[in-house]
């Protein structure tokens, strides 16, 4: 799994920023899965759940022919989102 926060040149990437560096504005399936630290199946059989978290995950989603893609942007904002409720939460 890569390090979602890198430091350069004297500033904290956003995850954004950092999502966008290393894979570009879209993500696959297994490029997903590997961000989240699941295998590609256990995500998708997650993202096929009616719950809130898939649900966001799932408006990330682009389907380009036969192959699905989550934009790279909508992913980060959702982790971002997550990271401030962990943060908030364990104070």
């Amino acid at each position: 799994m890569r390090e979602l926060k890198l430091i350069t040149k004297g500033y904290a990437m956003t995850i954004e920023e950092t999502l966008l560096q290393s894979f570009g504005p879209l993500l696959s399936i297994s490029q997903l899965a590997d961000i989240l630290d699941r295998s590609p199946e256990g995500l998708r059989i997650s993202l096929r759940n009616s719950s809130e978290w898939a649900t966001r995950i799932n408006q990330a989603r682009l389907k380009i022919g036969r192959r699905v893609y989550f934009r790279t942007s909508e992913i980060a904002e959702v982790l971002s989102e997550d990271n401030d409720i962990d943060t908030r939460g364990s104070v």
